[in-house]
């Protein structure tokens, strides 16, 4: 398997594609292209989460700290309940996102 297979010419909406979950870690593959998270909505969750840029760029928030502008072999750790969104991906091209959440 290749973690750049299967990805889908038109995005209506960002891909979430579950890797590997065991209960206590789950792997997913995202697949973003132009799209953020909506400006109301705040992620909050219960776990950390590890992201690696695969591939393209993206911007994230967070409530409380400065954006972080992500290329491509950038990675990030979040801890539980930092709560941050997507702000800006790649409008023309995917941005494939490893995220590890722990």
């Amino acid at each position: 398997m290749n973690i750049f297979d299967g990805i889908p010419a038109e995005l209506h909406e960002e891909q979430f594609d579950q890797i590997v979950t065991d209960g206590k870690v789950r792997i997913e593959r995202i697949i973003s292209k132009g799209h953020t998270t909506p400006s109301t909505h705040w992620y909050d969750q219960e776990q950390n989460e590890w992201v690696l840029i695969l591939k393209g760029e993206a911007v994230l928030s967070f409530d409380s700290e400065p954006s972080i502008t992500l290329k491509q072999g950038d990675y990030l750790n979040i801890p539980a309940h930092k709560k941050h969104r997507v702000d800006w991906t790649l409008p023309g091209s995917e941005t494939v996102w490893l995220a590890i959440h722990y």
